[in-house]
């Protein structure tokens, strides 16, 4: 049977995850709607180190994560609390949670394979440019040409109609009419959701063959159909339960 190498239960909603796929650290965002505080975590996909879970900013709730790249996490501040427009950004170590540097007249556009692209909110029209993750200094303007944007190697699960399924391969009855389902190495891993005794409840398999090697309860007593639950960076198999447990196994 599988089991998780990294289980972790953080102060609030998980709201969103960032990989670093050089170095294999996971970025987390997470919002505390009662307390009114956004704070970051930081864990280490591979050996399953958790470097920190509760570093917050001087602006406890109008904050989040841009992306994370070469082991530097950047931060963001909301310029409106009712609107979506971000301003400045904060690097810190993605591992000690140092402040690197910090710059409050730009923001954040994407990653790029030469580096943060990002723009002067004072300048308009928007001009793009290249900086230097762990200093913030300018390196180039940006080039669409050669400064192409970071993959990453992150799956996320098909989408799949239940009826496209062949019989008997399902572990348990699903409501609804999709699946989340993904081939990896010898193991299929399926998210479902059930109605058990009224109450509407999203569930994780991993089977190998006919086999069930893992299974985990994701969600209970929820009142609609959740998006996908996992998704794959690796070999590494990352997952939310409960909206604030991160769980991660390998396979």
């Amino acid at each position: 049977m599988l089991q998780p190498f990294i289980s972790q239960t953080l102060n609030g909603t998980i709201w969103r995850l960032q990989i670093d796929g050089e170095t294999d650290i996971m970025a987390i965002e997470i919002r505390n709607e009662k307390d009114k505080q956004t704070s970051f975590a930081s864990l280490n996909l591979l050996t399953g180190e958790t470097y920190f879970t509760i570093h917050t900013l001087p602006e406890r709730w109008l904050t989040g994560i841009e992306g994370i790249y070469k082991g530097v996490m950047l931060l963001h501040y909301y310029r409106h609390e009712s609107g979506p427009e971000h301003k400045s950004i904060i690097a810190i170590d993605a591992i000690t949670a140092a402040e690197l540097w910090s710059n409050y007249s730009l923001a954040f556009d994407h990653l790029s394979v030469s580096g943060p692209v990002v723009y002067n909110t004072n300048i308009l029209p928007k001009k793009l440019f290249v900086v230097d993750i762990l200093t913030g200094q300018t390196i180039k303007p940006y080039d669409a040409g050669t400064d192409k944007p970071l993959e990453n190697d992150i799956v996320i699960p098909d989408m799949i109609p239940v009826h496209q399924m062949v019989p008997g391969t399902l572990p348990d009855e699903p409501y609804g009419n999709m699946v989340h389902y993904l081939n990896h190495n010898s193991y299929r891993i399926v998210s479902l959701h059930t109605l058990k005794n009224g109450a509407l409840q999203q569930q994780l398999y991993i089977m190998n063959g006919n086999d069930v090697v893992y299974h985990d309860l994701l969600n209970q007593d929820i009142q609609k159909l959740q998006p996908e639950a996992f998704v794959l960076h690796k070999n590494a198999l990352i997952y939310i339960k409960n909206k604030a447990e991160i769980k991660v196994l390998k396979v």
